[in-house]
């Protein structure tokens, strides 16, 4: 027997780069989504951090590479072919420990035919990345360039500069707001008015976006408020981390830090939670 879903519920989402593919979702599970992007991804002005990372790993020595992200991989590789023959490259990345931080950057690599020397487990937080190094070998006196996706993780690079690894940062792209504000402040409203069941988050950074434009506007108090009345889902521990930083409830994490596992097993459990907090 088929489950009832989100039963119509409106499910209000602030994903900007699977938007498309978290609203079938929403729809599949029979939401009715609200999805406004809080979130743009824009190519950095000024590559010369990377294109340093193409000098040390060609001509001096990289020990290890981290790769938070598939598309920050692929961006990067990208970038160094414009400089350096791939078939350099290649031998060059071969001598490198390369990590993956789950499965997106391992899907980047084999894309360029190339296999990660480790893979963070699940949830693939940054603490996993660093008990997955710890496990592998010491890193004091290793150089470890650090694949940034957005915004640099403090907690990262502290924990491996305290172990004694020599870090430097490749960042590839930031987050900017998006230039059109008015959807997302429309679909804020819509949360403060109590009209939206339940809240998907799926990326840490679209929670810092939105209290953000909450803050200029002056509506966090009430916004938190209508919060306390919804199903609020974190798509896993980066995410509710910066939720619990901001002071907003986490009523559910799926069991695999997935879109797809997130939207239906939150679309089980919404109904249920939602109806608890409004009867509060």
């Amino acid at each position: 027997m088929a489950t009832a879903g989100f039963n119509g519920l409106t499910v209000a989402s602030f994903e900007s780069r699977m938007a498309v593919e978290i609203t079938r979702l929403i729809e599949r599970h029979r939401g009715k989504p609200l999805v406004t992007p809080a979130l743009r991804e824009i190519p950095l002005d000024d590559n010369s951090a990377a294109l340093k990372f193409g000098v040390k790993l060609m001509t001096e020595r990289v020990d290890l590479l981290i790769l938070l992200t598939g598309v920050g991989t692929t961006a990067l590789f990208d970038l160094l072919k414009t400089r350096y023959p791939w078939p350099s490259l290649m031998a060059a990345l071969k001598q490198t420990a390369l990590v993956a931080r789950g499965p997106k950057p391992v899907a980047a690599l084999k894309a360029f035919g190339l296999q990660p020397t480790l893979t963070v487990p699940e949830p693939n937080t940054w603490a996993d990345l660093i008990s997955t190094l710890d496990e592998y070998r010491p890193v004091k006196g290793l150089r470890i360039a650090v694949q940034e996706y957005g915004a640099s993780n403090p907690d990262l690079l502290k924990a491996l500069s305290q172990r004694g690894a020599e870090v430097f940062q490749v960042p590839i792209y930031r987050w900017a707001l998006p230039e059109n504000l008015r959807p997302l402040r429309q679909a804020l409203d819509e949360i403060i008015a109590e009209k939206v069941a339940v809240l998907l988050i799926t990326n840490a950074a679209q929670v810092d976006h939105v209290m953000q434009v909450l803050e200029k506007d002056g509506k966090v108090e009430p916004f938190r408020a209508a919060l306390k009345k919804m199903a609020v889902a974190s798509i896993g521990p980066t995410a509710s981390e910066r939720l619990r930083q901001h002071d907003w409830p986490i009523d559910l994490e799926p069991s695999h830090p997935k879109m797809g596992v997130l939207v239906k097993e939150c679309s089980e459990q919404a109904a249920r939670i939602f109806l608890s907090k409004r009867s509060e």
